[in-house]
């Protein structure tokens, strides 16, 4: 009898072990056990805000105001138009494609401290949009503590190099306004200038006063197209559709006309009066105590002064000790240009033969 019952109790013994070995081995719990791992020490919780800021600190960076397919922006239509940051459509949201923009514009400077560009907007230049609270008082894009840089009147030997070296140096961009005259004698510098990323509009050719009573509407014209040519003919690429009035006198027929050209007009929020200052800190007390007082703006200056030059690296210290925030301004659309004034300004830069005579022919040492 105790023999009978030691067997079964073995036997029973013997399928729950069989049972207990296919459940831990083979059953599906099996398949959502971990893996094996290297232990490590658990991470520590983040605090409730920083973790908050983490996922948003690199999307804020850029605005993105694009749309992605099957998914409708919230940002409501303006003439500021979408971010020049296209989503993929392998992203999952505008946050992730602001994401990736913001790690290649960190990517690509060496200072982790630059002030750097906050965010970038794409223009939609249709009909010849105002910029600028001087002058132009309906777009108003700029959230508090941002800015836009601008400089007139280059490019210009020494001068232009030393603005772009201040820029490079805190990875921030600008919008440039040079003359057409300017533009011809120092192409490779206005090349400088674009190669580095930064936006290049147009100044007229000459720097005439298209608001004066004897600039006549054709005459207004050829400086505005001839300027825009000039340009083009520099850098070897189609400039973009943005355009500022020398001394910002606006005509209305000039307006009328950049406006059928679809050209965006820059006057300023905030002029530097750079060409009047005595000295580069001058400079930099004037924008600064403007700009704090006004609390954001599009900023006049002119890459052509040399004092605004040697301000320049003072003056990109203070907006970032400020806490102020560079936003850059791209055109949506390169400008075309019209081929009857590339054409006359390739004609009208035509160089004399050049001489076939042999260098010791013509220049010969007489004394040393």
């Amino acid at each position: 009898m105790r023999s009978a019952l030691g067997v079964m109790l073995a036997s029973a013994v013997s399928v729950f072990v069989i049972v207990a070995v296919w459940f831990w081995t083979y059953s599906p719990r099996a398949v959502l056990a971990a893996p094996d791992s290297v232990s490590a020490r658990l991470a520590e919780r983040l605090p409730a805000a920083a973790s908050a800021k983490s996922t948003r600190a690199l999307a804020d960076e850029v605005e993105v105001t694009g749309t992605i397919a099957a998914r409708p922006s919230t940002v409501a239509p303006s003439t500021v138009a979408s971010s020049t940051v296209r989503p993929s459509a392998a992203l999952a949201s505008p946050a992730l494609a602001a994401a990736a923009a913001a790690l290649q514009m960190k990517a690509a400077c060496a200072n982790a401290d630059a002030l750097g560009v906050s965010r970038v907007v794409e223009i939609d230049t249709t009909g010849g949009p105002g910029f600028g609270f001087e002058h132009f008082k309906q777009l108003d894009f700029l959230a508090d503590k941002e800015v836009v840089l601008t400089f007139d009147d280059g490019p210009w030997p020494s001068n232009t190099p030393a603005v772009l070296k201040a820029l490079a140096d805190e990875c921030t961009k600008a919008v440039f306004f040079p003359i057409g005259k300017h533009a011809t004698y120092h192409p490779e510098i206005l090349r400088q200038v674009a190669a580095a990323g930064h936006t290049v509009g147009a100044h007229t050719w000459s720097h005439a006063n298209l608001n004066s009573k004897k600039m006549t509407e054709q005459q207004a014209k050829d400086e505005v197209e001839k300027g825009f040519s000039a340009v083009k003919l520099a850098l070897g690429a189609a400039p973009s559709p943005f355009f500022r009035f020398p001394q910002l006198q606006h005509g209305p027929a000039a307006m009328a006309y950049l406006g059928s050209r679809n050209i965006a007009v820059f006057s300023c929020d905030l002029d530097s009066f750079d060409f009047r200052a005595k000295d580069a800190a001058q400079i930099v007390n004037t924008v600064m105590t403007k700009l704090d007082k006004q609390g954001k703006g599009i900023i006049l200056m002119h890459d052509f002064q040399k004092h605004t030059a040697e301000a320049l690296p003072t003056l990109l210290g203070r907006l970032k000790a400020g806490g102020y925030k560079v936003v850059q301004m791209r055109a949506k659309a390169p400008l075309q240009t019209l081929a009857e004034y590339d054409e006359g300004l390739v004609k009208d830069m035509k160089l004399p033969t050049v001489s076939t005579r042999a260098l010791s022919n013509v220049v010969q040492t007489v004394a040393q």
